[in-house]
């Protein structure tokens, strides 16, 4: 007998003697927790700028003038937009805003200074933003090539946690979680942002409907 067959015989006789694991997975992960506004708030946005990420909080009637505060303050003049953005969002900014389409190449995406999106969920436990393609926010190209990613976020689609958020998604719709910036690090550990995505992420939270 080889010493490989002596290490899978001991192998067989270990697997024939341990427990056997149960037929079923236990799917009870915590569910509906729920935080006050308040509270949530402070957590998501915790997190949020620990992830390096730039947050603004606003009321739904101050949502124009908060983005247009914040596009002027990135310099962007040419603004990429979702065919279904809500165009009064942009009412108080006085730059070029193209909306988006499925024929328009990854090269022009690049040009643009800014993007701006809705959102679906948020998770304020992790701190993790959901796109699931919808009309005001865009194909997953729109969010992910352009250098910086304006977001807003209505804090009532901010949920404690992932089993909370995963359940407002639609599971057949193309979802992409957005945790921050783009970052990675290279074979020393340093870290380098805007490879896979975006380099710069704000967040507008928007405290009411």
């Amino acid at each position: 007998m080889t010493a490989r067959e002596t290490v899978l015989g001991r192998v067989r006789d270990a697997l024939a003697l341990a427990p056997q694991p149960p037929t079923t997975v236990d799917r009870t992960y915590r569910r509906g927790r729920s935080l006050p506004d308040a509270e949530r708030l402070e957590l998501f946005t915790d997190r949020l700028v620990d992830y390096k990420a730039r947050v603004r909080t606003c009321t739904a009637g101050e949502t124009a003038a908060t983005l247009a505060d914040v596009l002027d303050g990135l310099g962007a003049r040419r603004v990429g937009v979702p065919a279904g953005l809500d165009r009064t969002w942009l009412a108080g900014w006085d730059g070029t805003a193209e909306e988006d389409r499925a024929d328009v190449p990854a090269p022009r995406l690049a040009a643009l200074d800014a993007v701006v999106t809705s959102s679906a969920v948020s998770c304020a436990e992790t701190g993790t933003i959901f796109l699931d393609g919808s009309a005001d926010q865009g194909r997953r190209a729109l969010s992910l090539v352009p250098d910086v990613h304006v977001c807003v976020v209505d804090l009532s689609s901010v949920a404690v946690g992932v089993p909370e958020a995963l359940a407002r998604l639609v599971p057949e719709r193309p979802t992409t979680l957005i945790s921050g910036p783009s970052a990675t690090s290279d074979i020393e550990l340093e870290r380098v942002e805007g490879v896979h995505g975006p380099r710069a992420l704000v967040v507008v939270i928007r405290t009411d409907a």
